[in-house]
């Protein structure tokens, strides 16, 4: 399983020959702009919910490539009104694949289109591929169902906000560690805008007084698991 991190809160997971994409905001963001999104591979786009920051490009990359969009309800009905293809999920449910089982699973935040359209209750991702296991957080808050996860499943990482204000900071990210017993993290949703911009030395610090492994990848770098 290879994952690529494309800024703020969008990342490429490839498990075998299958392309999936979280949460595409590219074009907008102006430290990803060395990111072509016309190189963008896709199968499946993943929507954790209806911000622009984190739905700026589905619609472009979802023509493209003909990838389906997986998210809630909501989402899913508004893109596939757009003549995209796509699977509707909600919270608690599964489904197997192509690519492994996925999960989708609470978070706590907001989620409406720019338009203010409403755009359903937000959500985070497991998927279980390829012999490994990650959870994607998606924006939220610290939350106690975070204790479900690892009562069905092992995780290999946990992709975890950090940039506080809109969402969890470090200590609150230390704590969801924790709480979904994976001390192997990779950090995102940080460093965008002034809102969300952190010490990247004294958050590495931080994690590592706890024992666990926080990544901060470079715009366009790769992780394998």
């Amino acid at each position: 399983m290879k994952i690529t991190f494309y800024g703020h809160a969008c990342l490429g997971i490839q498990i075998k020959d299958i392309h999936i994409l979280v949460d595409p905001f590219i074009s907008g963001n102006e430290k990803a702009s060395a990111i072509n999104i016309e190189n963008i591979k896709a199968d499946y786009i993943l929507v954790t919910h209806a911000h622009q920051d984190h739905t700026l490009d589905v619609e472009t990359i979802a023509k493209r490539t003909g990838a389906v969009i997986v998210s809630n309800y909501e989402i899913v009905v508004h893109y596939q009104t757009l003549g995209l293809e796509g699977h509707p999920m909600n919270h608690g449910g599964s489904w197997d694949f192509d690519f492994g089982k996925l999960k989708y699973v609470n978070a706590i935040h907001t989620s409406s289109f720019p338009d203010g359209k409403y755009g359903g209750q937000p959500g985070g991702f497991i998927i279980e591929g390829e012999h490994k296991n990650i959870y994607i957080a998606g924006d939220t808050a610290l939350t106690m169902d975070m204790k479900l996860i690892p009562l069905q499943t092992k995780l290999d990482l946990a992709i975890l906000p950090i940039g506080d204000n809109f969402t969890m900071g470090i200590n609150d990210a230390i704590l969801a560690s924790d709480f979904v017993v994976c001390d192997k993290i990779l950090g995102y949703h940080f460093d965008t805008f002034g809102y969300i911009e952190i010490d990247h030395k004294e958050a590495k610090h931080k994690f590592f007084e706890k024992d666990k492994d926080l990544m901060l990848l470079e715009i366009g770098e790769s992780i394998e698991l």
